[in-house]
């Protein structure tokens, strides 16, 4: 038996939570890949037949889908059960990236590549991460491919992929408030999102996420220090739709809460500016 609560989902990436407790006692049975996904093992041990190959999966392993091959798991060596995180990828998405050979792997081993971009994913799903999970979904899925083919993803950016991440950070910027999502901001560039979020973090330094939500904490952190306005309706406006994460981000980038930076902001202008200074 397994449950699986999914976590997040756009027009190109959902993200599965599966927590399997079938042990050996448990009869296997055959199941069939509806789509590419890499489903990243957090905990646990279990066996995968597919391709006419056998696999033993354990923590930081990943479990490969390609559409239609068909797979069946067994858990004869752990009693347990398992916990896995399955990114699903649309085809649009993943063609662009080549090697398209290499979702046909199967499995792969642990690989410590691998292991931090899950356990990356991990952190964004405990709400621990400023990193969205289609950003680490694309992260994962660009270095699986480099890794299954033997190819590096390491190239130089041309000048006009610099000025087209600096045209989208200054996009962003200008919309932060607005819902926005990793494969239209890449869209508006007239990049593939892998493309697109490489070049971004090469050449602004952080990711399109990060960068959306640093600017709507700079702007939270204005409207805090210079309007009597709900908190609330102060992280509404500024593009953060849950105010428990917006306390909790702004906590995490200022050091301190929403409430402490407005009380801080009447008493003593000058730590308010260097809170103000770092959010930049």
């Amino acid at each position: 038996m397994a449950d699986a609560a999914q976590v997040f989902s756009s027009s190109d990436i959902s993200v599965v939570d599966y927590r399997c407790t079938l042990g050996p006692a448990d009869q296997p049975f055959p199941e069939v890949h509806r789509c590419f996904s890499l489903a990243y093992v957090r905990k646990g041990s279990f066996g995968c037949r597919t391709g006419g190959r056998t696999f033993e999966l354990v923590a930081g392993s990943i479990l490969v889908g390609h559409p239609g091959n068909e797979y069946t798991c067994s858990h004869e060596h752990h009693v347990c059960g398992d916990e896995c995180l399955s990114f699903q990828f649309t085809s649009d998405l993943v063609e662009p990236l080549g090697a398209m050979k290499a979702w046909r792997v199967g499995a792969m081993p642990p690989l410590a590549s691998l292991i931090i971009v899950g356990e990356l994913a991990q952190a964004a799903v405990e709400k621990k991460s400023d990193l969205s999970l289609d950003e680490i979904g694309m992260m994962l899925a660009a270095r699986f491919a480099a890794a299954a083919s033997g190819e590096s993803n390491r190239q130089d950016l041309s000048a006009r992929e610099r000025r087209r991440a600096v045209e989208a950070a200054l996009w962003i910027s200008e919309h932060a408030p607005e819902p926005i999502d990793l494969a239209a901001i890449a869209r508006l560039s007239g990049l593939s999102p892998f493309h697109f979020l490489r070049s971004f973090a090469k050449t602004i330094g952080v990711t399109p996420h990060q960068y959306l939500v640093r600017c709507r904490l700079q702007q939270a952190a204005r409207l805090l220090a210079e309007r009597e306005r709900a908190i609330t309706d102060i992280a509404l406006d500024c593009g953060f739709n849950d105010l428990s994460n917006f306390i909790r981000t702004f906590r995490r980038a200022a050091g301190m809460s929403p409430r402490a930076f407005r009380r801080a902001s009447k008493g003593d202008r000058k730590k308010v500016q260097e809170r103000l200074a770092a959010l930049a």
